[in-house]
């Protein structure tokens, strides 16, 4: 075929449009469908690029991931039910999978563009929260516990292991419910942390109601905890209680 017949941006021995051409192409194809017509998604993402942290609002924020995964709708307004359903921003990316894609107007690819950036985001602050001591790192381990947990609907309890160096060796999902002997054994705890060369401990867990602040079930396990580690040197560093409205660390507050 000769060179003048080719599409723009297609390789002249595969046959295939290249990468960048492609994507120049895709824009100028919703653009002639009618889908924006009035340069709306030009215009939002030049200020995504050219921008800082609050180039975008919240709805914008998910109006530009659903527009990769509906290329050819106006989704401005379904961000904004998003919005509506979940609360929050957080709350958008924190909701599970089935009632993001069951939501009117969204489908399976519409939550996995939502839930990528989810996934990203958590990994992002873990990496941020394990690569250095976690002592010497407490605002990026709250921030990622915050991210992970601060939007569960279920109390959910999990224990942080550390070496020597305070440098996380696991991270457990210890149980979910209520925190009390029923569900979190002060002895097996204790032995877990021995089993694995642990010589230090984190007992993390969240409130679904937002309000971080301790029951006496709260104080009463992590003391029992606390007492079991000391008489095997395995010491809990800390009981931190995580809420919408924000954290509680019970060694703050001098309740270990």
């Amino acid at each position: 075929m000769p060179d003048g017949d080719l599409f723009e941006g297609e390789d002249a021995n595969s046959g295939r449009e290249r990468p960048a051409a492609r994507n120049r192409l895709s824009e100028e194809r919703i653009a002639q469908s009618g889908a924006d017509t009035s340069g709306h998604r030009a215009r939002l993402r030049k200020r995504l690029l050219d921008g800082g942290t609050d180039a975008l609002a919240d709805h914008e924020i998910v109006e530009y991931l659903l527009m990769t995964a509906i290329p050819r709708r106006d989704v401005k307004p379904l961000a904004r039910t998003l919005l509506t359903r979940f609360g929050s921003l957080a709350g958008v990316f924190n909701a599970d999978s089935q009632s993001l894609a069951l939501h009117p107007g969204m489908g399976e690819s519409s939550a996995a563009a939502i839930r990528i950036v989810a996934l990203a985001a958590r990994r992002f602050a873990r990496t941020r929260a394990t690569e250095a001591p976690v002592l010497g790192s407490w605002q990026a381990l709250l921030d990622y516990l915050t991210i992970d947990m601060a939007h569960l609907t279920v109390e959910r309890v999990r224990v942080l292991f550390l070496d020597a160096k305070n440098r996380l060796i696991r991270d457990e999902h210890v149980a979910d419910g209520s925190i009390d002997e029923a569900a979190i054994h002060p002895r097996e705890v204790i032995r877990r942390a021995l089993d694995i060369g642990a010589t230090a401990l984190i007992i993390v867990h969240n409130h679904p109601s937002g309000s971080p602040e301790p029951s006496r079930a709260d104080i009463q396990i992590t003391n029992r905890i606390a007492e079991a580690g000391r008489l095997l040197g395995i010491e809990v560093h800390d009981h931190v209680i995580i809420g919408r409205e924000g954290h509680v660390s019970l060694k703050a507050k001098g309740l270990i």
